[in-house]
């Protein structure tokens, strides 16, 4: 049976993600700090204060989506500011399967710093966010990729985000998001290509999803503070992509690219009932240039949105 490693689990993309592969037909490790309902940890975006109140979703509930499903779910709580966390989660999937068909690196930095300005952030902040959000997918990289190659090949996706570049339309607090952020991100992007170059040969294919705005549980309970509003598309959408890479050989035309997860969910269909992407949620919204804005309209106007 196939099998995938999913982090940030718990809830939203990654949940999505778990669930979309395990009724591919994988059984599922999936990663997080939150295993069971109702933990206290800190979720606050700003130095300005604390915010342990719980949050929903976890790594147990995530897992009984799995085998709801028919599959089998492993769980493998991890850290992705602490690499021994890391480095005994992929251990414990290793050993319990040998290899993993796909990755999908989704989880990231949640915390102080994420919508500080820059002269309000400590710099131990921003450099959490650039470990959890771009080191720690090597870490775990550098553990799978070796069992997948022996294995014949394998898939490892990274969950990026259009402010690794793109820049935000408004300051940090207001709408806008921290340096932290897009500068961890920018870094992750960049992995994608290098994997795909030094192991397209041996049967690795790598990917950057980009989601857009997504609606997840963590969006809807902290986030409307500093101007952000639910204006987003399902966390299924990307599952419903991320599911398409895993199976579909079409999929292999778009190895070492990054793919617009709302953009090819809507073409291709695979989350019936979805009305497709609006333009505040797409990647290049982000983008103020006429030209991107005429750009997009045009391809909204030639998809039927």
């Amino acid at each position: 049976m196939p099998t995938a490693f999913v982090t940030g689990a718990s809830r939203g993309i990654g949940r999505a993600c778990a669930e979309a592969l395990a009724r591919a037909g994988f059984d599922v490790a999936v990663s997080a700090r939150t295993v069971t309902p109702g933990e206290a940890r800190e979720h606050s975006s700003t130095v300005a204060r604390s915010d342990t109140s719980p949050l929903p979703g976890s790594l147990q509930e995530t897992a009984a989506l799995v085998e709801a499903a028919g599959r089998t779910a492993l769980l493998v709580p991890a850290d992705l500011t602490d690499a021994a966390s890391l480095g005994a989660a992929a251990t414990l999937v290793l050993e319990r399967w040998g290899t993993v068909d796909i990755v999908v690196h989704n989880g990231r930095y949640i915390g102080p710093g994420h919508m500080d300005r820059l002269l309000d952030t400590p710099i131990e902040l921003i450099e959490k966010q650039i470990f959890a959000n771009a080191i720690a997918p090597l870490i775990l990289n550098q553990r799978f990729l070796p069992a997948m190659v022996a294995a014949g090949g394998g898939t490892i996706v990274n969950i990026t985000s259009s402010s690794g570049y793109g820049d935000p339309t408004k300051p940090a607090g207001a709408g806008g998001w921290g340096v932290g952020y897009p500068m961890s991100k920018a870094a992750a992007h960049r992995i994608t290509g290098v994997l795909q170059v030094e192991h397209g040969h041996q049967g690795i294919r790598a990917y950057n999803v980009q989601p857009g705005f997504i609606n997840t549980e963590r969006m809807a309970q902290d986030m409307g503070e500093f101007g952000f509003e639910l204006i987003g598309a399902p966390p299924e959408v990307v599952g419903a992509v991320i599911a398409w890479v895993a199976t579909d050989p079409d999929a292999e035309a778009y190895a070492g690219r990054t793919i617009e997860a709302q953009y090819l969910c809507h073409e291709r269909g695979l989350l019936p009932g979805w009305a497709g992407p609006r333009p505040n949620t797409s990647a290049i919204a982000y983008d103020r240039s006429a030209a991107t804005l005429e750009a997009l309209e045009a391809r909204l106007r030639a998809s039927g949105t």
